[in-house]
């Protein structure tokens, strides 16, 4: 049995197209991610290198409660392959070769599972990259990150223990943002990062091979973790398919103002408009953006919102890479002959495609994507009648606020999922699952949402955001579900210890009664 495919070699990709022809076996045997990162490649698009590994190997992994015989060997293998590739060694002092482990399951899961950045970096390699960039304070930040991302991700230590560290090294060097710590901010970071790992009894992991092996355990883990069980539920997704594993070189989009990292829709996944639609953080990774901490810039003029629209979009500053993007995400949509989501990168003005998949949409969307395709002559009517599901039906049947009704706006945000919701504040997911089972109506209101609220965005009415933007976890997974959601509204003081927000002058407790209009962002 061949555990692994190494997508940049023309000898394994010929082997896959024999072995799945189909995208859809592709899919079920690279996870969603592996086959469009192998597509892509084939197609000839621009992808980090890089190797999956099946989801038929996880699905072994449980069987046998550890790596099946050989794996680590084919790892080791592709490693020398990808290493002679990139012409960069894993772990070494002067030229290091970096690589991300990310999960993808057959079917999208988004952020339900666990990724893992700037893997390979050590005490030693870390000066290596600061040589090869020259760019010091970058290495260091790559480093402070993958320390926190692996205590977190692959020995379950809390993140809050790391944000704490973070904020004490902020105050101590008066720094508002993460952006503005210097190089010795960074290196007093990862010190005390590494006692954090103290005192729960661990060491940081010296040999990259070491930290290798962690992280694709804990990849394959997560197909088991509690918020990953709890989507499969509330999406009807078997438990026995497995995710694969997909080690890629690393890209990075924080190597100064030329570089940046982003999310394109290959159309409006709010209206159905075909229009390019996106956000952008320059000199930011990848999970800035969908984490929603920094305020994203608009791609383009189009994609600009209130709380962006002083900002200056990618086609402003990157005129170049924007032309490239805009005829890439074509190609994609058609090719795949749908709407396609696209997470990318820029690095010193290059850009790299990291995933494509279909994207999540709104009911209207859903309708006018379908109508607009056939015209185009992308689909057949049947396709078209075939991809508005009784769902998306029922959605557009949903509850909106009554144009004429007298409202007193308590904040406005981004109206990221459409339809009207009333319910009573919670601030806690659990809560909301509690008070849902009552039968009482429920608004789940969070700083941010991340993949552990899930069970509370399935319980309540609709969502409410302080902070992220467009392509954010809440908004992704609120469109998925159909929720009506406001995210990134910024007029929110929320104070969760005490049980209330302000906004406007107005104090609202818990289990206060709001209504939220997704449509237009507004909050009464």
């Amino acid at each position: 049995m061949k555990y692994i495919y190494a997508y940049f070699l023309k000898e394994d990709i010929e082997e896959l197209k024999k072995r799945a022809p189909a995208m859809e076996e592709m899919k079920k045997l690279l996870g969603g991610k592996g086959a469009g990162l192998a597509e892509m490649t084939r197609i000839g698009l621009p992808v980090p290198p890089g190797f999956t590994i099946t989801t038929e190997t996880c699905i072994k992994y449980f069987e046998e409660k550890g790596f099946p015989e050989g794996l680590w060997e084919e790892v080791l293998e592709a490693m020398k392959k990808l290493e002679k590739h990139t012409g960069k060694e894993f772990g070494s002092e002067d030229n290091p070769l970096l690589v991300s482990v990310r999960s993808g399951a057959p079917v999208s899961m988004p952020g339900m599972m666990d990724t893992i950045l700037n893997l390979g970096l050590t005490d030693k390699s870390v000066e290596g990259l600061a040589k090869q960039t020259s760019n010091e304070r970058f290495a260091w930040d790559a480093y402070r990150r993958l320390i926190q991302m692996f205590g977190n991700v692959v020995l379950g230590i809390p993140h809050e223990e790391f944000e704490e560290e973070l904020e004490k090294i902020k105050k101590k060097y008066h720094a508002k943002q993460d952006v503005e710590l210097g190089v010795d901010a960074l290196r007093e970071l990862v010190e005390s990062y590494k006692r954090v790992y103290k005192r729960h009894g661990y060491e940081f992991p010296q040999d990259p091979y070491e930290q290798l092996r962690m992280a694709i355990k804990a990849v394959f883990d997560s197909w088991n973790n509690e918020r990953a069980i709890v989507y499969r539920k509330i999406n009807k997704i078997p438990d026995d398919m497995g995710t694969a594993v997909n080690i890629v070189t690393m890209v990075f989009g924080n190597m100064g103002e030329d570089s940046g990292t982003g999310v394109a829709f290959t159309r409006d996944p709010r209206t159905g408009e075909n229009h390019l639609y996106g956000e952008f953080l320059p000199n930011a990774q990848g999970e800035d953006v969908v984490a929603g901490i920094r305020t994203p810039h608009a791609i383009n003029e189009y994609s600009k919102e209130d709380a962006n629209k002083e900002l200056p979009t990618m086609e402003e500053v990157m005129p170049d890479v924007y032309k490239q993007l805009k005829e890439v995400a074509e190609l994609l949509e058609k090719h795949y002959r749908d709407m396609q989501d696209i997470e990318f990168t820029v690095e010193r003005g290059k850009l790299y495609l990291l995933q494509t998949r279909t994207g999540k949409r709104t009911a209207i969307a859903a309708v006018r994507i379908a109508v607009e395709m056939v015209k185009e002559g992308l689909i057949s009517k049947e396709e078209a009648v075939m991809r508005v599901t009784p769902e998306n039906v029922d959605t557009l049947l949903h509850p909106q606020i009554d144009p004429q009704a007298k409202k007193d706006t308590v904040a406005k945000g981004l109206a990221a999922s459409p339809g009207a919701a009333v319910g009573k504040v919670v601030f806690d997911p659990d809560e909301a699952v509690e008070l849902a089972e009552k039968g009482e109506k429920v608004i789940l209101v969070r700083p941010e949402t991340t993949p552990d609220d899930i069970h509370g965005m399935n319980a309540a009415q609709g969502i409410l955001t302080a902070r992220g933007g467009m392509t954010s976890h809440a908004a992704v997974v609120a469109r998925a579900m159909g929720k009506p959601a406001v995210v990134g509204c910024e007029e929110l003081s929320i104070n969760m210890k005490e049980g209330y927000f302000i906004a406007r002058g107005h104090k609202i407790n818990k289990r206060d009664a709001i209504t939220i209009d997704g449509t237009t962002g507004e909050v009464y």
